[in-house]
């Protein structure tokens, strides 16, 4: 995936070089966006998104060519259950309760942080606006 600001970042940005004696503003707008016909492509978070789907659904169609050769029958024995799965499906579930092990904790250690952020930004606020500083304009037809 790509970091948000890279989504606004051009893919390829493209500039022309202009003459010595071009300064038009056609030129200009030339140089900001290509050549001409051909404006400069920018990343989206669609695209970041749908590049997410595609590499998703290879990932899945790999994980179904697993489970689907790997189709032995296993016993599996957990806290005092038994049961019968096929091998590929319970490499998976170990697979996912791993993913589980990293998530859970990681999940909560960013809400502390965020929450430690917001705590900070707060005081700031209240720093800034006690120290005298500005506050924002008042919204328009305000008193």
């Amino acid at each position: 995936m790509m970091s948000p600001s890279d989504a606004d970042q051009p893919a390829h940005p493209t500039r022309t070089v202009q003459s010595a004696g071009a300064g038009s503003q056609a030129g200009a707008a030339q140089e900001a966006d290509g050549p001409p016909g051909r404006p400069a492509l920018r990343r989206t978070r669609m695209s970041g998104v749908w590049a997410g789907l595609a590499l998703s659904a290879v990932v899945l169609l790999l994980l179904l060519v697993f489970i689907l050769e790997n189709e032995k029958k296993v016993d599996i024995a957990f806290f005092g259950a038994h049961g019968h799965l096929p091998l590929g499906v319970a490499l998976l579930l170990a697979a996912v309760a791993g993913a589980l092990l990293v998530l859970i904790p990681g999940t909560v250690r960013i809400l502390q942080l965020r929450r430690t952020a917001r705590r900070h930004h707060a005081a700031a606020q209240r720093a800034s606006s006690a120290a005298g500083a500005p506050d924002r304009p008042p919204p328009d037809g305000a008193p």
